[in-house]
């Protein structure tokens, strides 16, 4: 078994280019922890929001030009918050103060301009680490650990929150609450829904003694974890069951018959019983941290495919290495993995983090847009809840203007009532339109039953269209095509 899952990766990495594929995930982790990522200015002035807010769309529009379709914003940090919570403080980065209202919602204006741009927007929640004492000392007053000290222990200088009270899962499900109810998220995801790493010593023996009954304590932390993952997921299907959820264990689940996790894997070193989760059905997604090369990914990503229990797995790539002062790995590296990711029919890539795409770091960017991601992208179905697609649209009518092209249609119908269906636009030069080639994909998540095609450049011109519905849950209809030109 060994030898062949090399000989097949050798095959993988040599053979030649495939077609990206009409659905998959392409995500980038969008970092707000110490303005990693963004932002970079300060909201304090009427002329800060608008930088604040212009360097978030400028990082938004080039990723839409990349036709990357899925931005994990993040949302909370530690015990505090990049919305208007009435729960948690806003982060300081935002202002420079801890608790500051920046002068408008953070994650209400990712959701709009993502959207705008067709692409999915999942609020990025890190869960159980509250931060060092110092962070957590500026956050005064408005911390968890004043507000709520039951359910926080410290360990190692830092705090944490602690997934074996029972009430932690309360206290989190309460700020996921605020998230799905009050913006139009795509999906919420988990960060750290763990242990820390080699915690013998983790303050929870009371929790232990009273909760364990019977239990070890290996396996007692492990289900702490699983009941806060299967409590949240109910409680958002309860909501909103269209809204996605998704955690980005540990990279390696655990020693593999083909490979070693060298001591370090999910299941055993911070108790995350990850692929007991897909196999309940209490994930709809997994982005696991797959920040490593050679043996290190391949064996274990492929594993994660085969326990995926028809669940969809998005491997974090660790792009940062391309870094010369975090790994100086090459290129050629990534590379490998997305075709092997595709070869292997996963649901798509992450890329951690959005820095290394925007600085285009060794001409990574250019080589997506190019070649990986050249053509747009849809969200996989998520057939597990929903597997009934809209009504094919009807009447499409096509309006040649000078310079542009004005195209109308009538709604579909979905049997979902809570949400309208949305739109996808195919064109080409060629009758009918190729709607199975993602490269005749012009526009995605369009809202209204009118659109305006005016390419850019007068030879990117298309003549024949054909429009489909998707519901919030991926699933697309047949296309309505226009009348034949003939």
């Amino acid at each position: 078994m060994f030898r062949y899952i090399f000989a097949l990766l050798a095959i993988v990495l040599t053979m030649s280019m495939q077609a990206a594929p009409k659905y998959e995930v392409r995500a980038a982790w969008v970092t707000a922890v110490y303005g990693l990522d963004w932002p970079k200015t300060r909201a304090t002035t009427p002329a800060g929001i608008r930088k604040q807010q212009a360097e978030l769309v400028a990082m938004l529009d080039k990723l839409k030009a990349a036709n990357f379709n899925t931005i994990l914003f993040q949302a909370r940090t530690r015990g505090d918050v990049l919305y208007t919570s009435n729960i948690e403080p806003f982060n300081a980065i935002l202002t420079g103060q801890t608790g500051r209202d920046p002068g408008y919602d953070p994650l209400a204006f990712a959701v709009e301009e993502c959207h705008k741009r067709g692409m999915e927007c999942h609020a990025w929640m890190v869960t159980i680490p509250l931060g060092n004492k110092k962070h957590v000392a500026a956050l005064g007053r408005n911390s968890v650990i004043v507000q709520n000290r039951k359910i926080c222990v410290p360990y190692k200088n830092e705090w944490f929150l602690n997934p074996g009270h029972p009430e932690t899962k309360e206290y989190l499900m309460k700020l996921v609450n605020e998230v799905i109810t009050r913006y139009n998220v795509d999906g919420v995801h988990f960060d750290y829904l763990r242990y820390p790493e080699n915690a013998p010593h983790f303050p929870d023996n009371k929790e232990f003694r009273q909760y364990a009954k019977g239990r070890n304590i290996t396996q007692w932390r492990r289900d702490n974890l699983t009941d806060i993952v299967r409590y949240i997921y109910k409680g958002v299907k309860a909501v909103k069951p269209w809204v996605k959820v998704s955690t980005c264990p540990v990279g390696k689940f655990r020693d593999t018959s083909r490979y070693s996790s060298r001591g370090f894997n999910a299941y055993f070193t911070v108790y995350q019983d990850a692929q007991g989760w897909l196999k309940e059905g209490i994930q709809d997604q997994i982005y696991p941290m797959m920040y490593f090369r050679g043996n290190s990914f391949y064996p274990f990503a492929l594993d994660w495919q085969e326990n995926s229990y028809d669940r969809q797995v998005i491997p974090g790539l660790g792009i940062y290495f391309l870094h010369p002062s975090e790994g100086n790995w090459k290129r050629d590296e990534v590379e490998r993995q997305i075709n092997f990711v595709r070869a292997h029919q996963l649901a798509g890539q992450g890329h951690y983090r959005v820095k290394y795409l925007i600085d285009n770091t060794q001409n990574l960017y250019d080589e997506l847009a190019d070649r990986y991601y050249s053509a747009p992208a849809l969200q996989p179905a998520m057939t597990w809840l929903d597997a009934i697609a809209p009504t094919t649209p009807e009447g499409l009518t096509v309006k040649y203007q000078r310079g542009y092209t004005e195209l109308s249609w009538e709604s579909s119908e979905d049997n979902d009532k809570q949400n309208a269906p949305y739109y996808v636009i195919y064109a080409s030069n060629s009758y009918p339109v190729d709607t199975d080639n993602p490269d005749n994909i012009i526009a995605q998540r369009i809202r209204s039953v009118n659109y305006v095609y005016a390419p850019v450049r007068p030879w990117d011109s298309r003549e024949y269209f054909a429009i489909s519905a998707v519901d919030r849950y991926g699933n697309e209809s047949k296309a309505v095509q226009m009348k034949s030109p003939l």
